[in-house]
């Protein structure tokens, strides 16, 4: 496994419907070990209570990872309860191309300050092909 980290800056911005679950569109600007943008949606359940929610979302990121280009998809699924968050972000298998053919990881998130930080743990091992 290899690691990267950095900062990226996230854009939201509601897609207009009045339907439940609410529906975002994501934008990044990621800069560090991994440098690049990505586009996705989020779909989010608020609950009356503060600091409890759940949001899951797909992002498409393209770029340059580890001196590699291509790009993969990532699939979060985030739950806070009264503000305790597990979150699991992780590469959807096969989603690689290019130079990033057989990516597989996780990345943590964290916001200190205001900013958004990243840790992702990554593996470009080749994998064998699907029967």
């Amino acid at each position: 496994m290899a690691e990267a980290s950095g900062s990226f800056e996230v854009e939201t911005v509601p897609i207009a419907d009045d339907t439940a679950p609410g529906r975002i569109s994501i934008s990044k600007q990621f800069s560090g070990d991994l440098a690049g943008t990505s586009t996705g949606q989020m779909l989010t359940a608020l609950t009356p209570t503060q600091g409890s929610m759940a949001y899951v979302a797909v992002e498409q990121v393209s770029g340059t990872l580890g001196g590699r280009d291509g790009s993969f998809t990532l699939v979060h699924t985030g739950v806070m309860d009264r503000g305790a968050s597990q979150l699991r972000v992780a590469v959807v298998p096969d989603s690689g191309t290019e130079e990033l053919l057989g990516l597989s990881g996780t990345m943590a998130i964290d916001i200190v300050d205001g900013e958004h930080r990243y840790r992702f743990d990554y593996d470009l091992s080749p994998r064998a092909p699907a029967s």
